[in-house]
């Protein structure tokens, strides 16, 4: 049964075409999601769909029958209006009901509660009651009677989205529905719409949330869509299949090309008709082989200042607002080439925390020491504050006109935005034509640019699609600096990071040793355990994780000049083994090598990897006392 209907769309801004001629249709309990990359039209495309947008031609239809919601990236709500007010303000007599009997139970008024008792069990409308009680317990939204006008950006967003659920709609469109929600609300958000009867449609640059709740993908690139049956993995092994079949297509098309050009070139002024269709032909070969096969994969060997031995010391440092612990009696030695992730519900103190360690909140007590060859590079979550009117790349030359890489080489400030995907005739628009994701682009590199040997990024994803994520990864992947992330992307931490910090607030910080899958499983099987305990009447045992807080630190021993010299060989051990993993995995994707040394490679990189992690334990044991 089809859902939505469109034909030959076609949306433009002055002489800029967004998307041209797109058809296709969503039918009944179909979960699709568009991705793109910012700028081309994603945002554009939903507000077409709801009419909220003009579009220059094309046909949008609607089964008549259904009920549509929308949740825009930008929230739309009166500032007068209570949480209640706005989340119940749909015309259904289920939830106008749930709303009034809502607001006598705070007011105690028995006459009207029973009033309304009687009418929910005449709509058997109890479960939507627990559900819509469920929705707003889950996205914090517990205090009904708050204004909208006094909200954060963050809790205007859970309302919007909260809006959205309880509408009990056939067809759901939400735009960006996971940014500022932290990591428990994108997974109970992820089950409720993996579950969820309605038929969805959404803009999303989470990565795990498209594999898990999606099973179509359209991708919107070059002013056309792109139709993908499956989940967001099945869409990158065919897009990989398309940019192969099209890198192969374009490179016939240029030595066809080649040869249609001579032709041209040779031939008289006056030609016959069968001459005149070969010039036509020659147009459309032309036009084929100036494509271009779009490759995201970036590596830049930024040669950047090389950290001393002491690079960030935390000793037993407090932090608090009133009577709010953010931080207590807390005491970290951050080592060359950390990886650090921080997670934790909002308002735990995490960006508090990202300000103390760079000196630019004071602490209570205790003693934040920066070594003298740090050079902290911080993406923060406000806006780029530049001159809108100036140009993009004069943005960057404003940092630096190069960037120095190794052996010697250099990147000018316009190769770099290309890296990142800036294309030439992006470099000279000014910034205010730039849409919300391009400058947060713009302010990302603006940091990159200035070539930190400690990165510090607060939720760079938000608002990056994920084609601008892959880059970042991939350039992340070859940083040499130390490097700490807080963001509630779960793949993107899963392949950054390798420890973390969890924050629970109340000062509480624990220092897990892992990604962030890892932790969320540990923390599952934990918690089944302790149920099952619990049951049992058996005493509950302790997560095994370093506790870093509410607690006195011992002072660290000394090692041995024995152990000092063992630390020595087992870093140098692991970075052999290291580099050999790398070789003998290089080696298993080489289609040329034969089964015998495909099993071989195998063979010795299981060996590898279990002395990796046999090397490993010893050496975190010996570095907490270096």
């Amino acid at each position: 049964m089809n859902y939505l209907s469109v034909e030959n769309l076609t949306k433009s801004f002055g002489d800029r075409v967004i998307f041209s001629d797109l058809t296709f249709g969503i039918d009944l309990g179909q979960k699709v999601a568009i991705v793109a990359k910012n700028g081309n039209g994603k945002t554009t495309l939903l507000r077409c769909l709801m009419e909220l947008e003009q579009y220059d031609s094309g046909r949008i239809v609607y089964r008549n029958d259904i009920r549509v919601a929308f949740m825009e990236q930008s929230e739309n709500l009166d500032e007068t209006h209570t949480i209640m007010e706005a989340v119940f303000s749909h015309d259904l007599p289920e939830l106008q009901v749930i709303k009034k009997y809502n607001q006598a139970m705070r007011e105690g008024n028995e006459t009207v509660i029973h009033e309304c008792y009687d009418e929910l069990t005449e709509l058997n409308a109890w479960d939507i009651e627990v559900k819509v009680n469920q929705i707003l317990s889950v996205l914090k939204l517990d205090d009904t009677s708050k204004l909208i006008g006094s909200l954060s950006g963050g809790q205007k967003k859970r309302v919007a989205l909260a809006q959205v659920l309880v509408a009990e709609a056939d067809f759901l469109i939400l735009d960006e529905p996971t940014n500022h929600l932290d990591l428990d609300m994108i997974e109970w958000l992820e089950e409720y719409l993996s579950k969820s009867k309605s038929t969805i449609l959404m803009v999303t640059h989470d990565r795990y949330f498209l594999e898990v709740v999606c099973d179509t993908i359209f991708e919107l690139e070059n002013k056309t869509l792109y139709k993908y049956k499956g989940n967001f993995s099945y869409y990158l092994e065919k897009k990989a299949e398309r940019q192969e079949q099209l890198g192969s297509t374009i490179e016939k098309a240029k030595n066809t090309f080649k040869k249609e050009l001579e032709w041209i070139r040779r031939q008289p002024k006056a030609r016959s008709v069968k001459q005149k269709a070969r010039v036509g032909n020659f147009d459309e070969v032309k036009k084929a082989a100036s494509q271009r096969v779009d490759d995201s994969e970036v590596e830049i060997p930024v040669k950047m200042e090389r950290l001393g031995s002491k690079i960030l010391e935390l000793h037993k440092i407090g932090k608090a607002y009133g009577p709010k612990v953010i931080l207590d009696n807390f005491t970290y030695n951050f080592q060359r080439k950390e990886r650090l992730g921080i997670v934790g519900n909002n308002g735990t103190g995490k960006s508090t925390f990202l300000n103390v360690i760079q000196g630019r909140e004071e602490v209570d007590r205790g003693k934040v020491v920066i070594g003298e060859t740090v050079v902290f590079g911080y993406y923060s979550q406000e806006l780029i504050k530049v001159n809108e009117d100036k140009k993009v790349i004069d943005v960057i030359r404003d940092i630096a006109e190069f960037i120095p890489l190794e052996k010697g080489r250099q990147l000018s400030a316009a190769q770099f935005l290309e890296k990142f995907l800036f294309d030439r005739k992006m470099h000279y628009n000014f910034v205010h034509k730039l849409s919300g994701g391009e400058k947060r682009r713009l302010k990302l590199m603006t940091v990159l640019m200035s070539n930190p040997n400690f990165l510090i990024l607060d939720e760079p994803t938000n608002d990056l699609d994920i084609f601008v994520m892959t880059v970042l990864e991939d350039y992340l992947r070859t940083f040499e600096g130390c490097l700490i992330v807080v963001s509630h992307d779960r793949y993107f931490m899963d392949k950054m990071v390798d420890h973390l910090f969890v924050f629970e607030g109340d000062g509480a910080i624990k220092d897990i040793i892992g990604n962030y899958t890892e932790y969320r499983k540990q923390t599952a099987v934990d918690y089944k355990k302790e149920k099952e305990d619990s049951k049992d009447g058996e005493p509950v045992k302790e997560v095994k994780v370093t506790q870093l807080s509410n607690s006195s630190v011992e002072e660290k021993k000394k090692l041995s000049f024995k152990e000092k010299e063992e630390f020595k060989k087992i870093e140098k051990e692991m970075d052999s083994l290291e580099s050999e993993k790398e070789i003998l995995t290089a080696k298993l994707s080489d289609p040329s090598i034969s089964n015998e040394d495909i099993m071989n490679a195998g063979n010795r990189l299981a060996e590898v990897v279990g002395k990796l992690e046999e090397i490993s334990d010893r050496w975190l044991e010996l570095s907490e006392y270096v």
